[in-house]
């Protein structure tokens, strides 16, 4: 018996055994095809061919997956090549094999090496911080804007992206209405990524749950970006203050930040003022987008906002008359 015949000999009566999550497809001299699985998303067909010379260089590979990028297959493949090189002369491919499934059982980060590439190279500034835990699947991220800062702690968990992105706030200097906001938001984007919606059309495909990292990252940097530069569209003035400690938390100060529905933030003062002075027809609509205005502290109808405002006038107009009778 040759030794690629014994070699394949042994990959039949001992693969699935000895390797966890893996199921022979072929194995003859020409081709031995190879399926791991760890998880539905961490599955990759690893293919090789025995090169002439073969055992004294290197089995031939190559790695297919519909669930993990090009790149990092290609990259897996050139970390397997220098693996063989170190058992040359000795039987690789179970060898590659267990190495693969290992890679597989040891790197949360395999399913969304893209998204955390895009986060590096797209979202990250030179004034922010990322920190990558590999075993445990955890990037900490920590965002600057000025003097504003959010610390972020996202976990990648064993099922992703079936599973949603695990969002922790570690630490931050905004207003607790922004942090609020801005978490709250970011878990509902996380939910809808991986649960279908609660009111499905009758056309609908069948629900397929998508990678949720990139855009909760990317919600996250923007919104830390955004804020601490936004003006009142009302008095054209910044509606934050540039030190954080000089936030206003007395919500009936003047210069106390509200954020409406369409996400722009207006002064107290400014937005209460506006949101009582005419026009009232159609409801107020913010200066920026032209959305109609939402907020929980101003919840009645244009209607009434205009009768009141014209029962003030009147009691107005009543005072100056008394006024000036006296005068």
């Amino acid at each position: 018996m040759s030794f690629i015949e014994a070699e394949l000999a042994e990959i039949r009566d001992k693969l699935t055994t000895q390797v966890e999550g893996t199921r022979l497809i072929q194995c003859h001299p020409a081709l031995v095809a190879v399926d791991i699985m760890k998880t539905k998303y961490k599955h990759v067909i690893a293919r090789f061919q025995f090169p002439e010379g073969y055992p004294g260089v290197p089995i031939l590979l190559e790695l297919q997956s519909k669930t993990l990028s090009l790149k990092l297959c290609d990259g897996l493949c050139k970390v397997c090549e220098a693996e063989a090189k170190k058992i040359l002369g000795k039987k690789q491919i179970l060898h590659t094999v267990s190495f693969l499934r290992t890679f597989l059982d040891e790197n949360p980060f395999a399913v969304c090496s893209d998204e955390l590439s895009f986060i590096k190279k797209e979202l990250v500034t030179p004034s922010d911080e990322i920190k990558t835990k590999q075993k445990s699947g955890v990037i900490v991220l920590k965002i600057n804007q000025g003097s504003y800062s959010m610390h972020i702690q996202l976990t990648i968990p064993n099922e992703y992206p079936a599973s949603q992105v695990e969002v922790e706030n570690k630490a931050c200097n905004f207003p607790a209405l922004f942090v609020m906001t801005f978490m709250g938001q970011a878990t509902e984007m996380a939910r809808q990524c991986t649960q279908p919606p609660l009111k499905r059309k009758p056309k609908d495909p069948p629900f397929e749950p998508t990678p949720s990292l990139k855009i909760i990252a990317e919600h996250l940097v923007k919104s830390v970006r955004r804020y601490p530069q936004e003006s009142c569209p009302l008095c054209k003035e910044r509606a934050l203050p540039e030190d954080p400690k000089d936030v206003i938390t007395d919500d009936s100060n003047e210069k106390y930040v509200e954020r409406v529905y369409c996400g722009h933030t207006f002064h107290h003062g400014c937005l209460n003022k506006y949101l009582k002075t005419p026009p009232f027809e159609g409801g107020k609509k913010c200066p920026k987008c032209g959305n109609r205005i939402y907020h929980d502290k101003w919840k009645i109808s244009p209607a009434l906002a205009e009768a009141r405002w014209a029962h003030q006038e009147a009691k107005m107009r009543e005072l100056d008359e008394v006024k000036d009778f006296l005068d």
